[in-house]
């Protein structure tokens, strides 16, 4: 048998084409994408999109990654090794824009590369590009391949099995960020995806050989080699009398941490420069935005080592000072416990700055916990942490106050109350297992006044009534009302913690049972929740009203969610305000992505950028007059570029005919500005502060409706 092995890039329009019937086995997982790996991609490709050139041809392969396929030369059929999560979504996400797509040629042409239909002249039967496992092909097929299948989809209210909720969940997410496109958009992004974006095939005609290659792809090695290689650079840089010298600090710092470790201090080091989501790899972002490291000694003395040393006391919980030390660092052990780790680079930041200052430190981390656990429970995606966390990495490298309202440390008022409704609601039913979990553990610490100790291999969450109670329990007689069934039975004050893996057959068991076998082990449980539990002969609703209530007040209490408002109520508050303001009113734009902040002044006629506000460096994205007006203003000397040469400086308060002028001078490119300008200090967009005032009231704004 042949073992050759081919890798090759290619496009989408050549992955769905004749050339391919993928097919994925029977031993692979379920599809596992959730709805934030599915909102990342497809964000993901709006960002591409949104800096594509306007013809397409001329922009930048955008790469999605690899697939491996089990693949005979010139044959089409290929079996999934690796891939099957991207080419499940992929084809999900060229559904979504076939369902929302008016044209219905360009419909037939999406279909085109989903499946080739069938012919009763030819006598030949349908060809689909992806067959899934057996047990999820034909409701695939039907609700994703055919037409229309999204839209009988949507009225599907029927439990499904976990890999086709996935599908429904996820196409709701695309079909949710497909419908604010313009028709326009959706034919340009449809163009993109299909004739720009690549995968990289590699393929080899036994299984034997693509595992090992599936191995290879997915071990660490690949960015693990990358520290090598910037030790080879930066040690090559540095004077041959003290090269030996400074090898011998950078071998102690990886051996130390360990090599995994020292990797991703790395990455996080990009993270803390970088500040924005990568887009290459760790070598290429490092050497390119880590300025330091073209200083050699000076990367190594004053950023390599401090990280270094920091990284290993957080990492550890190991913070060590004569105050405060087992606060900040029962901090740490919870922050340590986040899946997510998106939080390091600004801590960091903070630590290596302040880290002879206990009572700050405490502060801090107490709360970027509370920070990190909002997040969790609003269950914010990849995109939304980093640039939160790039936001603040910002404010602790400028010395801003971190303890203002308006800190990117701190939980706005809507925030709290997005967090507050989030654990008040069915937790069980939102959160993966992993999360629900987790905020479980940070309960039940806090309800046993911090003297939970948890040591335990496996820890899961069950449900104290039943999901699916038999019709003559005496869990039915205690909670008769579906609808009431339905209210509580996945919220906190039902939930359990067991130091075991559930057992289905257990569940359904009569209340005594479940206390005396199976919340406990030899007559005890570990855990404060499941104790509380332990004390009720009923279970009611009074009782898990109660119990809620309780759970809430402690989670409220510890995260500081008393000033919570919604979003309706806080819009209401500001409008109130502004009222009658007139002249004058604040707006500010913020984007973390390019370190930038600018604040601005509507004075009705004319929409003005205050002196000290930031802009881009250059131009990017398709010609436009704004560009022309930007370099104007360069030309007048009103635009200066910023002692670190790092971006754009406004050296006078500068009018701008409207809110759109004004964003794309700043961002340096074609954007609305009536969603980007928010009313300074709230989440308000110019758009709706607009909408608000009467008629007659005079604005910039109102030059772009």
């Amino acid at each position: 048998m042949s073992h050759t092995l081919t890798a090759k890039e290619q496009s989408l329009a050549k992955i769905f084409s004749d050339d391919y019937v993928f097919t994925i086995p029977g031993y692979q997982r379920p599809y596992a994408w959730g709805r934030d790996q599915a909102q990342e991609l497809l964000d993901d490709l709006l960002g591409a999109l949104a800096a594509a050139p306007a013809q397409l041809a001329d922009a930048a392969p955008y790469f999605l990654g690899s697939i491996v396929l089990i693949k005979a030369e010139a044959m089409p059929e290929a079996t999934v090794v690796d891939g099957q999560q991207r080419l499940t979504t992929l084809t999900l996400l060229l559904s979504a824009i076939r369902a929302t797509v008016g044209d219905d040629e360009l419909q037939k042409d999406i279909t085109g590369c989903i499946y080739e239909k069938g012919s009763l002249v030819k006598g030949t039967q349908a060809r689909y590009r992806l067959l899934l496992r057996e047990r999820d092909r034909d409701f695939f097929r039907q609700y994703v391949q055919h037409e229309n299948g999204l839209q009988a989809l949507a009225q599907v209210n029927t439990p499904l099995p976990d890999a086709q909720g996935r599908l429904r969940a996820n196409a709701q997410v695309f079909m949710d960020g497909l419908a604010k496109l313009s028709q326009a958009e959706l034919v340009r992004l449809v163009q993109f995806v299909i004739t720009r974006c690549y995968l990289v095939t590699v393929a080899t005609p036994d299984l034997d050989s693509a595992y090992r290659i599936f191995g290879v792809l997915n071990s660490r090695g690949l960015d693990l080699s990358a520290t090598d290689i910037l030790k080879a650079e930066i040690i090559g840089g540095i004077a041959p009398a003290l090269r030996d010298a400074y090898t011998k600090k950078w071998e102690d710092e990886e051996e130390d941490l360990g090599r995994d470790e020292f990797g991703d201090l790395f990455s996080h080091i990009r993270m803390v420069y970088r500040k924005a989501k990568p887009q290459g790899t760790l070598l290429k972002e490092f050497k390119e935005h880590v300025v330091p490291a073209k200083q050699p000694q000076q990367f190594i003395d004053e950023v390599l080592l401090p990280m270094a040393q920091a990284f290993s006391e957080l990492r550890d919980a190991d913070y060590a000072s004569t105050h405060h030390a087992e606060e900040v660092n029962e901090h740490l052990r919870w922050l340590n416990r986040l899946e997510f780790k998106d939080w390091v680079p600004p801590a960091l930041t903070f630590f290596v700055r302040h880290r002879q200052q206990p009572a700050a430190v405490l502060g801090f981390f107490r709360d970027l916990e509370r920070l990190g656990y909002s997040m969790l429970a609003r269950r914010s995606g990849v995109n939304d942490r980093i640039e939160r966390f790039s936001a603040l990495t910002n404010a602790v490298e400028a010395g801003a106050d971190l303890s203002a309202a308006t800190s990117p440390l701190q939980l706005s008022p809507e925030e709290q109350h997005q967090t507050y409704t989030a654990l008040s609601g069915p937790l069980y039913d939102t959160h993966s297992s992993r999360a629900l979990a987790l905020l479980l553990l940070r309960l039940d610490r806090l309800m046993s006044d911090a003297s939970a100790s948890y040591q335990h291999e496996v820890v899961s969450v069950e449900h104290v009534m039943p999901q699916q109670p038999a019709p003559n329990s005496q869990w039915a007689t205690w909670v008769p009302d579906k609808t009431a069934h339905q209210l509580w039975v996945h919220r906190l004050g039902n939930l359990a913690l067991l130091s075991r893996k559930k057992n289905s057959s257990a569940s359904n068991r009569d209340f005594s049972w479940k206390k005396s076998a199976y919340f406990t082990k030899g007559g005890t449980t570990a855990f404060a929740l499941t104790t509380q539990v332990l004390q009720h002969t009923d279970w009611t609703t009074e009782v898990m009203q109660a119990r809620q209530d309780a759970m809430l007040a402690k989670l409220e209490s510890h995260w500081r969610l008393q000033d919570r408002k919604s979003k309706a109520a806080l819009a209401e508050a500001l409008l109130a305000e502004l009222e009658g303001a007139g002249d004058a009113v604040p707006f500010e734009l913020e984007s973390a992505k390019h370190g930038l902040n600018a604040t601005a002044k509507e004075l009705g006629s004319t929409f003005t950028v205050l002196a000290g506000s930031q802009a881009r460096l250059a131009w990017s994205g398709q010609p436009h007059s704004y560009q022309q007006l930007r370099d104007d203003l360069r030309g007048a000397g009103i635009l200066k570029l910023s002692e670190d040469g790092s971006h754009l400086v406004f050296t006078a308060d500068t009018p701008f005919k409207s809110p759109s002028a004004a964003s794309a001078t700043v961002l340096g490119r074609t954007d609305n500005g009536r969603n980007s300008w928010r009313l300074k200090g709230s989440a308000i967009t110019y758009a709706a502060w607009q909408d608000n005032l009467p008629s007659s009231q005079p604005t910039s704004g109102r030059s772009e409706d």
